[in-house]
C-alpha cells in the first residue's frame, strides 16, 4: 500500500496547534498534534495508517518538542507501517486510545511479514499514555497451529512493536496484547526504558514473547507484568548492561536469554542483572539457551530475588538446545561453544511443577564455569524433594541448597583473566 504525505493538510494542521509554554521564565515551544488533526476516523473499521504517516512526519519534521496524542476513547486500525528518523527533535508519542492491527495474515500479502508498527532510526522517543496496542494475531496463531511446520509459520508473523536501530526510546504505562508475535522488540538500540507495562496473550498463542532484545545495550525493563505463550523477556545477540527489575512473569516461557550460537554465530551477553521477581505456571524459569556450533559468550548474569511457584525447569542452562542446528562451527571442528559461566543464583525459592528443579546441562566442548547458587530453595508442588541435574558444570554453592548442589568443585585461581575491569560488578 503506497502512503504519501498530504502536505496541504500537514501544514494546516502545523498552523493550528503550535503553543508556548512558559516554564520557569523561560518559553519552550511545543507543538501539540492529534492523529484525528490528518483525517484519522478512529472507528476500528477505517483504515488510518495515511493519518498516522502524516502526523509522524509533521511531528519529525518540527524543531520544537513534540506531543503526538493518539485519543482516548477510539480504536484507530493501522496497517503496517515504518516510521523512520532521524528527527529534528524529541517526541512525545501519547496513546491514549487503541492502535489496532488488521486481523487477517493476507492484509501482508507483497510486504514485509515481519513488521507491524517499526520504529526505524528514531532519538529521543517517549511513547505513554495508558492506551492499548492490539495485535489481534488470532488468525495468524491459528495458521501456525495448523501448518505442518508451525513453527516456520510462527517465526514469520509480524513483531509488533519494534524499535529498530534507536536510541534513547521509553515505553512507559501501556498495554500489549495478542501480538502476532513477539510484542515489543529493540533491535541494536541503546539506552531503552520499558517501564510500567501490560503484556497479555493467550497461553496457547505461539511465540508471543513478551519483550525481545536483540543485540541491545543499556536497557531496563521493570514494573511489568506479563502473561504470554513465549519468553516473558529474551535476550540474544549482542547485549550488554541490561536490568530487569519488578516483574511479574506468568503464563509463559519466563526469562530467557538465548538461543545464543544459532548457525555458528558469535554473541556475547553479558552484564544482565535480574531481581525482584514473581515467575508462576511457566514451562521454564530462568533459562540460558545455546547452540550447538556457536561461539561467543554468556557470562556476568545475575538472577536474584525471585519467587517461583508451580514452574516447570525453574533453573536451567542448556547448552544442547538444537540438536538439528546444522551452521559451521565458529571455532575449531568438534570443539566449538558458546561459553558460559559467571552466572549468579542468589535467592530464589518456591516451587517446581517438575521432579527436576535445577538443570545444568553444559558442553563437552565448553564447560560451564564459575556458576554460584546461593539461597537457592525449590521444592516439588505438593511437597517432596526436588533434584538437580549437571553435566560439565562447575561452580560452587554458599550454604545449604535445596535441593542439593550437583556442581562440580573448580580452581576459581585458574579461571582467571577475564574479568579484569569488572571489579564493580
Amino acid at each position: 500500500m503506497a502512503l504519501r504525505v498530504r502536505t496541504p493538510l500537514l501544514f494546516a494542521a502545523l498552523a493550528g496547534v503550535v503553543v508556548a509554554l512558559r516554564l520557569s521564565g523561560a518559553a519552550e515551544a511545543r507543538v501539540l498534534l492529534t492523529l484525528d488533526d490528518f483525517g484519522a476516523v478512529g472507528d476500528g473499521i477505517a483504515n488510518d495508517t495515511q493519518a498516522l504517516v502524516d502526523a509522524w512526519k509533521a511531528a519529525c519534521g518540527t524543531d520544537d518538542n513534540t506531543y503526538l496524542n493518539v485519543p482516548a476513547g477510539k480504536s484507530y486500525q493501522i496497517w503496517p507501517v515504518t516510521l523512520a528518523g532521524p528527527c529534528r527533535d524529541e517526541i512525545k508519542l501519547l496513546i491514549s486510545g487503541n492502535i489496532v492491527a488488521p486481523e487477517s495474515p493476507d492484509e501482508w500479502r507483497g510486504g514485509d511479514r515481519g513488521k507491524w508498527l517499526h520504529f526505524s532510526g528514531v532519538s529521543d522517543l517517549a511513547l505513554s499514555g495508558g492506551g492499548i496496542i492490539d495485535g489481534r494475531g488470532q488468525q495468524w496463531w491459528a495458521r501456525a497451529e495448523n501448518s505442518t511446520s508451525g513453527q516456520e509459520a510462527a517465526a514469520t508473523a509480524p513483531k509488533a512493536l519494534h524499535f529498530e536501530d534507536c536510541e534513547d526510546v521509553t515505553v512507559n504505562g501501556i498495554t500489549l496484547q495478542n501480538s502476532q508475535r513477539e510484542h515489543l522488540v529493540f533491535t541494536r538500540c541503546s539506552s531503552v526504558e520499558a517501564n510500567y507495562l501490560r503484556v497479555t496473550s493467550p497461553e496457547h498463542s505461539p511465540g508471543t514473547v513478551g519483550v525481545l532484545l536483540v543485540s541491545s545495550t543499556n536497557v531496563h525493563i521493570m514494573d511489568d507484568l506479563f502473561s504470554v505463550g513465549g519468553d516473558c523477556v529474551s535476550i540474544v545477540g549482542n547485549c550488554t548492561d541490561v536490568r530487569l527489575r519488578a516483574i511479574s512473569c506468568g503464563p509463559g516461557h519466563g526469562i530467557s536469554i538465548g538461543g545464543l550460537g544459532e548457525n555458528g554465530s558469535l554473541h556475547k551477553v553479558e552484564k544482565i542483572k535480574t531481581d525482584t521477581m514473581f515467575i508462576s505456571n511457566t514451562k521454564y524459569g530462568v533459562r540460558v539457551k545455546t547452540y550447538e556450533g556457536g561461539c561467543g559468550t554468556a557470562r556476568k548474569v545475575k538472577f536474584a530475588q525471585i519467587v517461583m511457584r508451580n514452574v516447570s525447569n525453574p533453573i536451567i542452562i542448556d547448552q544442547h538446545y538444537s540438536a538439528s542446528n546444522r551452521g559451521t562451527p565458529c571455532g575449531t571442528p568438534n570443539a566449538s561453544a558458546v561459553a558460559v559461566g559467571e552466572i549468579d543464583y542468589i535467592d530464589i525459592t518456591g516451587t517446581s511443577a517438575t521432579e527436576r528443579a535445577v538443570t545444568f546441562a553444559c558442553s563437552d566442548a565448553m564447560p560451564c564455569s564459575r556458576l554460584s547458587l546461593t539461597g537457592v530453595n525449590l521444592t516439588r508442588v505438593g511437597g517432596g524433594n526436588a533434584s538437580a541435574y549437571c553435566h560439565q558444570a562447575f561452580g560452587r554453592n554458599v550454604g545449604d541448597v535445596v535441593p542439593a548442589s550437583c556442581l562440580g568443585k573448580e580452581d576459581f585461581v585458574r579461571l582467571q583473566g577475564d574479568t579484569e575491569g569488572d571489579a564493580d560488578w
